[in-house]
């Protein structure tokens, strides 16, 4: 498995934007949180095309804790069915990945 990720998710207003990713900060699940936006996604639902504006989330962690990840943006989010993706971080400088490791420690306040 990887050892770092960028989970991407996407939500219908800045508002619940902003709490998920203070939410995966706060909790240590992810080091940084990006929010881009507002940005026009055009998709199929329940047998239709939709066109909805949204932000989208690109939370920066340690794979082992997609899980987590994925748990918590789904306890808060408003989509039925929300957008939870995970890439692999192949290469990146040595430098920012100790920072995203010491910063994503679960339990642990600074």
């Amino acid at each position: 498995m990887a050892r770092f990720i960028q989970v991407v998710t996407t939500t219908d207003s800045r508002e619940l934007a902003e709490r998920i990713a203070r939410s995966l900060v706060g909790d240590r699940l992810a080091a940084c949180v990006q929010i881009d936006g507002p940005m026009t996604s055009i998709y199929h639902w329940r047998g239709k095309m939709e066109e909805a504006e949204e932000w989208r989330l690109t939370a920066k962690s340690r794979a082992v804790f997609f899980d987590d990840i994925a748990a918590a943006i789904r306890r808060v989010h408003s989509y039925e069915v929300p957008e939870i993706i995970a890439t692999e971080i192949i290469w990146g400088d040595e430098t920012y990945l100790r920072w995203l490791e010491e910063e994503t420690r679960p339990g642990v306040r600074k």
